[in-house]
């Protein structure tokens, strides 16, 4: 009886055992190849777009064939942010263009105020990432001639960063900031310091950075806007939202780009309390809301489009049960219109008023990207088609790409952004795309989805 009993129970581990190895080597359902090949398509039509109407302007208006400019003089913003993914793709013939339009249009001898932040994440970790990708000893001359140009921003009495500075003259402004525009720097100006051999870069980054992380409350939260001057916080809401999100991200991944464990202490930090005080699971599922950064208590229950990056730095973290319940709510969020909301209360599944827009964001699909590949659950794979689907169907015109102006009537708007070719796309085409396209042993994402060789 008792032989019988453990020849019954090795049978029965045995077929268990494979029919659990039969599930993980099944083929998956998801051609990659073709769905790969599929956003490449839909890339090259965002960009023949751009190329064919807003050529040497910074963006594409894809509903009137029109272009707009950041500023009063384009800083090609398109063709520089899209760069990188064109290297990931291996597009030699659109990296033959956008070089030539580059290195013979492109000049930051401008008498204009410019946003540090988007500069710094766009074209600064655009044109390093080209660099470093491309080769071409254009590109790191054009990034250190920006980089020196924005050094004045480091100038107030914190070391924080002023948010606007003007490129000829130095000039700064605007002293309220808030933590993503204070803290989102290491990754740029580090690799910038490496490749010159000018520690000024990294050690101005940096010491904001740890200056930003210090000023969090005895229950580790930071608030979402701050005086630079006085080191006083001005809004005291806390969040993973738009303002503070860029923030958490750069503490877990200036961890992974230097192997410096202060900034995983930090991040840990961090992450604990947001999971103390902001998570909150309710019927739909789990959620992050804003809270107070002295007491944690609740104030407000939305989640949006931007608080969407959380899962992917869930993963760099270590996290993945949270990233994996977190991305059901992402998909949610994304499936509930067929395209996701700026944002939404998560307690009813309302739009708030002023929400109902989508801007082609990356932050959902980025998430299902860092998912996929450190799972390899099929579930992100489908989330992946569903994406691509969803922004074919609803985005995509004879021209590009625009984004929709409500999500319920899936009206267009006249906008596409440089980040849908350098973020959105990129991550889109990276779920399907063989995994020697990026490597996260040797590489980390700035937030614009700029690959930087990491330092350690």
């Amino acid at each position: 009886m008792y032989k019988i009993s453990i020849i019954t129970l090795l049978i029965s581990t045995l077929l268990i055992s494979g029919c659990n190895s039969f599930k993980k080597n099944k083929p998956s359902s998801v051609n990659k190849e073709e769905m790969a090949s599929k956003v490449i398509d839909e890339f090259k039509h965002a960009w023949n777009g751009y190329k064919k109407y807003a050529w040497g302007h910074d963006a594409l208006n894809p509903l009137s064939g029109g272009f707009h400019d950041w500023y009063k003089e384009s800083l090609l913003m398109t063709p520089v942010d899209a760069f990188s993914t064109m290297c990931t793709m291996g597009l030699e013939e659109e990296k033959k263009e956008a070089k030539e339009i580059i290195f013979s249009k492109l000049s930051f001898d401008k008498d204009m105020y410019v946003q540090h932040f988007e500069i710094s994440i766009r074209l600064l970790g655009g044109l390093l990432s080209a660099y470093q990708m491309d080769g071409d000893e254009r590109f790191l001359k054009l990034a250190e001639d920006l980089a020196t140009r924005m050094l004045p921003v480091w100038s107030s009495p914190t070391g924080l960063p002023y948010r606007y500075v003007n490129l000829k003259t130095g000039a700064v402004r605007d002293s309220i900031s808030n933590p993503a525009e204070l803290g989102t720097y290491v990754l740029e100006y580090a690799t910038l310091s490496s490749i010159t051999k000018k520690p000024i870069f990294k050690e101005k980054a940096e010491k904001a950075l740890l200056y930003l992380s210090e000023k969090r409350s005895s229950i580790d939260l930071i608030g979402s806007s701050i005086n630079i001057n006085t080191g006083e916080w001005v809004d005291k809401m806390s969040h993973i939202r738009g303002g503070i999100d860029s923030y958490l991200e750069y503490l877990i991944k200036y961890y992974l780009f230097t192997g410096d464990k202060k900034y995983k202490v930090l991040w840990d930090k961090h992450k604990q309390a947001l999971d103390k005080y902001a998570a909150q699971t309710v019927e739909s599922g789990l959620w992050y809301s804003v809270v107070d950064m002295n007491t944690g208590e609740r104030k407000a229950t939305v989640y949006g489009a931007l608080d969407a990056f959380y899962p992917g730095t869930l993963c760099l973290g270590g996290d993945l049960e949270q990233a994996k319940k977190l991305q059901e709510s992402n998909f949610k969020l994304w499936t509930l219109h067929g395209v996701e909301p700026e944002a939404i209360d998560y307690t009813t599944m309302q739009i708030p008023e002023g929400n109902s827009f989508y801007i082609l964001r990356p932050e959902n699909i980025e998430s299902a990207f860092y998912l996929y590949r450190f799972t390899k659950d099929e579930k992100y794979l489908k989330m992946g088609v569903e994406y691509y689907e969803s922004l074919k169907k609803y985005c995509r015109t004879d021209i590009a790409y625009a984004h929709i102006k409500d999500v319920a009537t899936k009206e267009k708007e006249d906008v596409m952004e440089s980040f849908f070719l350098a973020e959105t796309l990129s991550y889109l085409y990276l779920i399907f795309a063989p995994e020697e396209k990026f490597s996260f042993e040797t590489h980390v994402f700035n937030t614009e989805a700029h690959p930087l060789k990491k330092l350690n």
